[in-house]
């Protein structure tokens, strides 16, 4: 059907060119690429990655793609799609977007695998790699636009499992050069393969939901290019029956405009945020505030003495799966206000070693978790872009310190500079590269538009 809304957005998969990406849209998916690959590799050395790449490795038959910091092993396009989706989302360190999603990490694996696959004579160059990762992230930003739910931190499922996928589709779709109308039912098979439950935050399959988005994202495009259909209207909200809309119950879709002088990507709206230390996107206001507020407590008594604190109290939205008092595990750690808030009083800084057990399990910590009270203010909505986090101690004096963030180094408001970005990169593939390597792919990313083949990245 022509002049519809996923008519719409197959054309526009189709018809985006490389000229269609202003500098600033260049800039700043290159910036995502390069946090990605960091994270993926720092996130190949936990154990939910192992279980992955253990359980691929049983199915991998036609061997082509890489995997994250894994020398010398490769997987099928689709299994190593999934495996370094997983360690993107290990460890909660992959960037995130507004209305709330993990864009990258549900688009990049998937990328990677299938400039591998295909063979010489058709490799993609850098930037058609870079035009159809863009495809990607915009597809998702404008799924998530068609609902108001959507700007809202998740109750029901995890977006990235959702919008993720069918980012994946047009992506490979893009990469893949498939026609409009195979574009159309890319997107119309990921739908049927899309979703997953919000009660497997904070336990180890929450990595699979970014794994599977973009393994079944490229699944669906490669049923597509071999002729399988889907409904061609299932963006659309169809009344009687659901589309895209099942997700939502309040649905809202619009026409994607053709790419060109009068369409802006969202990405040159608006930027991302890059998390600083591995944890859900929330725990960031509270860090921040924490360590704000501890510099304060610091200054008034000489050094920080826990002994002096009578009351923690947390301001923070209402978010259920991340109001977790007394976390018993790393992927509970990443997703506890209350614990982030502690750690950062006790240590000063949140990092990877602050989520180890050793590190969890220490009694000084669970003393000050003892402590936390927690409030919600009713102007401290559950939102990205609208929430702050509040941090106060009241002493045994009587005295109250508090400290406040409403925008964390890192948020789109507020972003990494380079030498901060780089930095983490660095950190984070040091884990499994020499440094030369490290150098490489830090010049590649950065180059990607002359780049001739982009499996070399």
């Amino acid at each position: 059907p022509e002049d519809t809304v996923t008519s719409s957005f197959a054309s526009f998969i189709h018809a985006a060119r490389p000229e269609h990406l202003s500098q600033t849209v260049r800039q700043r998916s290159k910036r995502m690429i390069l946090d990605s690959i960091g994270v993926g590799l720092v996130g190949s050395t936990t154990r939910v990655f192992d279980i992955a790449l253990r359980y691929c490795r049983l199915y991998s038959s036609v061997a082509v793609s890489s995997v994250y910091g894994k020398p010398g092993v490769k997987l099928s396009p689709t299994l190593a799609a999934f495996t370094n989706g997983v360690a993107t989302h290990s460890m909660d360190f992959d960037d995130t977007w507004h209305p709330a999603t993990h864009p990258s990490g549900a688009v990049l694996p998937a990328l990677l695998a299938a400039s591998q696959m295909l063979p010489p004579s058709t490799k993609p160059s850098g930037l058609d790699f870079l035009l159809a990762f863009n495809v990607g992230l915009e597809v998702q930003g404008r799924l998530m636009h068609f609902s108001t739910e959507a700007h809202d931190i998740p109750k029901r499922f995890h977006p990235p499992s959702v919008v993720g996928t069918l980012g994946s589709a047009a992506a490979a779709a893009k990469l893949l050069s498939l026609s409009s109308a195979q574009c159309c039912h890319a997107l119309g098979i990921a739908a049927s393969l899309a979703g997953a439950p919000m009660a497997n935050a904070a336990t180890q399959a929450k990595p699979l939901h970014v794994g599977n988005a973009t393994r079944l994202g490229l699944e669906a495009a490669l049923l597509a290019a071999r002729g399988m259909e889907a409904n061609p209207l299932i963006l659309d909200d169809i009344p009687g029956c659901s589309g895209f809309s099942a997700f939502y119950s309040v649905y809202q879709p619009k026409p994607l405009s053709a790419p060109g002088e009068h369409h802006e990507f969202l990405l040159e709206k608006q930027d991302i945020a890059f998390k600083r230390f591995p944890a859900h996107l929330g725990m960031h206001w509270v860090v921040d505030a924490a360590l704000s507020v501890r510099n304060l407590f610091v200054s008034y008594a000489g050094s920080f003495c826990p002994s002096l604190i009578r009351t923690i109290m947390l301001k923070i939205p209402v978010s259920k799966y991340i109001n977790r008092p007394f976390p018993s595990s790393e992927h509970q750690a990443r997703h506890s206000f209350q614990f982030n808030a502690c750690a950062a009083l006790l240590d000063g800084e949140v990092g990877l070693g602050s989520f180890s057990e050793s590190s969890i399990q220490r009694q000084e910590l669970r003393e000050l978790l003892d402590k936390v009270v927690v409030e919600h203010p009713e102007d401290n909505v559950a939102n990205f872009d609208k929430m702050y986090g509040e941090v106060a101690l009241l002493l045994h004096s009587g005295d109250v310190l508090t400290g406040k963030c409403d925008t964390f180094y890192g948020h789109w408001r507020k972003p990494l500079s380079e030498e901060s970005l780089l930095k983490k990169f660095r950190s984070n593939a040091s884990h499994v590269l020499p440094e030369e390597k490290i150098e490489a792919i830090i010049a590649l990313v950065d180059n990607l538009e002359t780049l001739s083949d982009s499996s070399q990245l």
